[in-house]
């Protein structure tokens, strides 16, 4: 009993601190740096951070308890097709951020706006990770309650570390506003070249 209370603290402990470097990845970091150059400062940055990690963390759960309750593993090429769509989200939002750079000086979004951008942004990614990350607890721990809390806490970890990174962003670019529409377009051109580094390979695999 003392042991599998360990094994269970220790697993969730795991999650939550890799939940935290999740945050870290490129794709994920030039996806919302689009968004914070757009909507910058502090609050809003930590705000926008949340957004992306409730989304990612809603579909990691919605896929991953599917998964784990079916005892299935998502087949590779619906991992695949998830994949090349994060891909095209960051083509998207790159071209997006470039063709619009002045109006994040002379007409920037409404804060609601942005944040509904950034937990759809979140969900994406979400689904494009939750494959592998259910079948890494599927392959790890025993019990079905396990495996989800796992994932809830990894997906807790993603929250907080995307909100800190992105608030951090926000800070300076706020007193940066003059050079705010160059920001944001290069932003924009390094999410567009992680999208099609990152899809490139996949596309050809798909096809």
């Amino acid at each position: 009993m003392e042991s599998a209370m360990l094994t269970a603290l220790t697993a969730g402990l795991a999650g939550l601190v890799l939940g935290l470097r999740h945050a870290l990845e490129p794709d994920h970091l030039a996806a919302v740096s689009t968004m914070v150059a757009e909507r910058p400062g502090a609050r809003r940055g930590l705000r926008l951070g949340a957004a992306w990690g409730l989304g990612h963390t809603l579909a990691l759960l919605a896929v991953g308890a599917t998964l784990a309750l079916l005892q299935v593993s998502l087949p590779p090429r619906v991992a695949d097709a998830f994949e090349l769509g994060v891909a095209v989200m960051l083509i998207v939002l790159g071209a997006r951020a470039v063709l619009v750079r002045k109006r994040a000086v002379t007409r920037p979004l409404r804060p609601a706006r942005v944040e509904r951008r950034s937990l759809v942004v979140g969900l994406v990614h979400g689904l494009a990770g939750s494959g592998a990350l259910t079948a890494l607890v599927m392959a790890t721990l025993p019990t079905t309650a396990q495996r989800l809390g796992y994932i809830a806490l990894f997906g807790l970890g993603s929250v907080v570390g995307m909100a800190l990174l992105s608030s951090l962003a926000g800070w300076p670019l706020e007193r940066l506003q003059g050079r705010l529409g160059w920001l944001s377009a290069a932003a924009g051109l390094v999410a567009a070249g992680v999208g099609v580094a990152w899809g490139w390979p996949i596309l050809v695999r798909l096809v």
